[in-house]
């Protein structure tokens, strides 16, 4: 059973700062890819920003400059600095791991997400 836990949603100020913390616990082989996205209301879930095992990372246009992905591989976690931030970056944001998970032949690749947490930024 694989779990992701997120962390440090809040609200804030516009202007303001906050950090998520998303932690991979359970039975996997390895962690590839993690992300975190955001769903506000009424809208579509979107990818905010990616970071593969080898620590490329890829950002939406709206957030570039102001967040920053990282991730600890010992720990198995994904962090995501918000800086400068704005009222329409409100939203629940979800961290995402594509994970590799053994099987008793061979290996498969899954996707997990997080439960969410929430992001207010006031004006």
């Amino acid at each position: 059973q694989v779990q992701l836990v997120e962390s440090g949603g809040g609200l804030v100020q516009a202007g303001g700062s906050l950090r998520l913390s998303c932690a991979a616990s359970g039975s996997f082989f390895s962690i590839n890819d993690m992300a975190w996205h955001r769903q506000a209301p009424g809208k579509q879930r979107e990818l905010v920003a990616a970071i593969t095992s080898g620590g490329n990372t890829n950002y939406r246009d709206a957030v570039k400059g102001r967040f920053t992905i990282s991730r600890n591989s010992a720990k198995n976690t994904v962090y995501l600095q918000m800086n400068s931030l704005k009222p329409e970056d409100t939203a629940v944001y979800y961290c995402y791991a594509l994970m590799t998970i053994a099987q008793p032949v061979g290996r498969k690749f899954s996707d997990y997400w997080g439960q969410g947490t929430q992001v207010t930024v006031s004006s």
